[in-house]
């Protein structure tokens, strides 16, 4: 139940906060070149179990990638499911999805020279989604999606900053939003930075990423939560 706050100026340009909810028990190495021999010049937030990448970005070539998950209408067996990790690896060296595909439901927000887009795939159909000038939100269902709670109380709230190419520093901007949105419980389905078990998942917020896409460019960092689903003081 991840969640990606993107601003877009124009074709190829953006800036995008997101925050990665996973299983505490899992374990993920912070943004680094963790695939020098499969995707060259390529670095990521990598997951050490399956090998992939949560966000992934080619600075080279101006491409970004983020993945969240997002429910099926299908019945793939978990056990014949591939993983979705290799998603935001291979999207940032410029091959996308294509249907079908044996994984489990996903959105994956693209950022490119091309524009920005999500790729949506529950199970049968694979969509795509322009990212048009603006402020949006993503989490687990569409793009600023009126029905999931935090998209409702908090996109508002981001788009009320302005144009973040206007702001002297959008991310200082977006961060300090992000902590104010922590007087909310992490267990309150509107929170950002959430503890997902009381919905019946393990996943809590571990992390999150500022980014600035421009050009063929890409500036990103990472910063760990001192603890799951855990503000800093």
């Amino acid at each position: 139940m991840c969640t990606v706050v993107i601003d877009v100026e124009d074709a190829g340009s953006a800036r995008l906060l997101a925050v990665r909810d996973e299983d505490p028990l899992r374990e993920w190495d912070a943004l680094g070149p963790w695939w020098p021999e499969e995707y060259a010049g390529v670095i990521g937030i990598r997951d050490r179990r399956a090998g992939g990448a949560w966000l992934a970005a080619a600075p080279a070539e101006g491409r970004l990638a983020v993945l969240l998950n997002r429910a099926d209408v299908g019945d793939l067996p978990s056990g014949r499911a591939v993983s979705r990790g290799t998603l935001a690896l291979e999207s940032v060296a410029g091959r996308s999805p294509e249907a079908p595909l044996p994984m489990h439901g996903f959105n994956l927000l693209e950022v490119g020279p091309e524009g920005a887009r999500v790729l949506s795939w529950d199970g049968a159909v694979l969509r795509e989604t322009p990212v048009g000038p603006g402020t949006h939100m993503i989490a687990h269902d569409d793009l600023d999606d009126a029905a999931t709670p935090r998209i409702a109380a908090w996109l508002p709230e981001f788009r009320a900053l302005g144009p973040a190419a206007a702001s002297t520093d959008w991310a200082a901007d977006w961060v300090a939003l992000l902590g104010a949105s922590t007087r909310l419980s992490p267990d309150d389905d509107r929170a950002i930075i959430r503890d997902n078990r009381p919905h019946g998942y393990p996943t809590q917020s571990l992390l999150y990423a500022v980014a600035t896409v421009s050009g063929r460019t890409v500036e990103v960092r990472d910063v760990a939560l001192p603890a799951p689903a855990r503000w800093p003081a």
